[in-house]
């Protein structure tokens, strides 16, 4: 059997407000064949149990009490003060999402009597979806409804009466998104004040997006120098757009691009023990492509969470779309999968990545740092992966490996920049498709892919967001601790406090 967990209550009624991260990040399995009453009144239930019964007690350690103090906060903020349930269907396609039985946590049986039970909920799930989901931008439900089609994965060919009852719930749910892509509002912004809000309150921080924007676009000229720098350093007579192009020209076809990734995985997890970056190196990850209901993102680690018995995590690659025409299939190949690009991704990935940083969260010493996390102190590290690799001799350091830097950094940072400014109303999604063609030479569907997902996605500047954090502590630590700095004994220091919000990063100077 999965494993289950009693939590206190204060943790138990946060978990009850986010089922999907409850089971699917933190591996509390007593949620699986379960979904969250997303409807107003169950929302309105799950708001007035946190904090637990009168008379809870604070958490004895300082940190942990600060960190369980912000995830009460942003779930207030996320379901009280900003109604996300009823705007965006992301929430509601997640809460659907069975692609979480397929890890190997548990017996084969085990995880496929989760997905039935799951699936025979389904009906009651669209329902309150399609009860909540009253102010839908028409924008928002344009760029979600591929993921709610993609649910479809769900569907077992000849499936019985709970499959048939599931299909029909499906159906009713993308329909109202089809109402909603031509009947909702047009404008999907939240708005400068409800971003700010949105993004602080995970982070146990105070938002303040001007400076934010300032810091933003440094980054951007920063990171062109850098590519501008690299690519010349490639070919000094061609112009630096025929050297991009020439690297994005180099990759595998659909067919081999999964087996060329197992390969640099295995690159990057024997770079990283060599190098002794983390304080663990037992991984073994294995190469897959991505699940349909997933695909907001190019690639993701799915490891086991830390609730859950060790297996190999899964690296799950977006292949290109069965329907695309082979232009459309060359432009997602050559824009996100050249081989410039994979081994910098094998390294956000994986190691001293994602994979590294799941390891360790399993091992965090408490249940809040356990079942707690924060999304841009995870990304953000991986993300400062990716420089650190450069810096640290990564494939000779050569300028092929900074360009990948370079390219995927300007990604990131231009997600951070369309992020605010879709969402603060200074850019339109053709301005934000736009700033992706000419800041990351994206084309075609990538280009229109990753505007899109600031939509639905608003706080997907969370990587660049937690690099700056994380190169923020790592110049304090050095100054602190002088001669008694290591890479290892910093990354060790932050990871030992699982996946703290960015506002509590200090604890790991003080205990470190």
């Amino acid at each position: 059997m999965a494993s289950e967990y009693d939590l206190d209550p204060r943790l138990t009624a946060m978990c009850d407000l986010s089922v999907f991260a409850a089971r699917d990040s933190a591996g509390l399995h007593q949620y699986d064949g379960v979904v969250q009453d997303l409807s107003p009144d169950g929302v309105r239930r799950g708001l007035a149990a946190l904090g637990g019964p009168a008379g809870t007690q604070a958490y004895a350690d300082p940190h942990d009490e600060a960190h369980a103090s912000a995830a009460e906060d942003a779930l207030r903020a996320r379901f009280g003060e900003l109604e996300l349930h009823r705007s965006n269907p992301l929430w509601h396609i997640e809460n659907l999402d069975v692609s979480c039985y397929d890890r190997a946590y548990a017996p084969q049986p085990e995880r496929d009597a989760a997905r039935t039970a799951h699936l025979r909920l389904w009906p009651d799930a669209v329902d309150a979806a399609i009860e909540s989901l009253d102010r839908v931008p028409a924008p928002l439900a344009g760029a979600t409804l591929p993921m709610a089609i993609g649910l479809t994965a769900a569907f077992e060919p000849g499936g019985g009466p709970i499959h048939k009852a599931a299909q029909r719930a499906h159906a009713r749910l993308v329909a109202h998104l089809l109402i909603a892509s031509t009947d909702g509002p047009p404008d999907a912004a939240l708005g400068a004040p409800a971003l700010a809000r949105l993004l602080g309150s995970a982070e146990a921080l105070t938002v303040d997006l001007t400076a934010l924007s300032l810091r933003v676009d440094a980054e951007r000229d920063r990171l062109r120098e850098l590519l501008d720098e690299s690519l010349r350093a490639i070919d000094p007579d061609a112009p630096t757009a025929e050297t991009v192009r020439a690297l994005q020209a180099d990759h595998p076809d659909a067919g081999g691009l999964l087996a060329e990734f197992e390969g640099l995985v295995d690159e990057a997890i024997a770079w990283t023990a060599e190098r002794d970056l983390v304080p663990y190196h037992d991984l073994e990850v294995d190469v897959l492509p991505m699940p349909d209901s997933q695909r907001r993102a190019l690639a993701g680690l799915f490891a086991s969470a830390p609730y859950e018995p060790e297996t190999p995590a899964a690296f799950r690659v977006s292949l290109p779309g069965s329907a695309w025409s082979k232009a459309e299939r060359d432009q997602w190949l050559s824009g996100s999968f050249n081989r410039t690009l994979m081994p910098n991704m094998a390294i956000h990935e994986v190691a001293p990545g994602h994979a590294s940083h799941f390891t360790a969260l399993r091992r965090a010493g408490s249940d809040v740092r356990r079942t707690l996390h924060s999304d841009a102190f995870i990304e953000g590290w991986a993300h400062y992966c990716e420089e650190l690799a450069l810096e640290q001799g990564f494939r000779g350091g050569g300028p092929r490996v900074a360009v990948a830097v370079a390219q995927d950094a300007l990604r990131r940072v231009t997600r951070f920049a369309c992020a605010i400014g879709l969402h603060t109303g200074s850019m339109t999604l053709a301005d934000a498709t736009a700033r992706f063609v000419d800041d990351v030479s994206l084309s075609g569907p990538a280009a229109v892919h990753e505007a899109e997902r600031g939509l639905f996605d608003p706080t997907y500047g969370r990587y660049t967001w937690g690099k700056f954090a994380v190169v923020d502590l790592r110049e304090q630590a050095m100054k602190r601790w002088g001669s008694g700095f290591t890479l290892r004994r910093f990354h060790t220091a932050m990871f030992d406090l699982g996946a703290p919000p960015l506002g509590l990063l200090q604890t790991a100077l003080e205990r470190g």
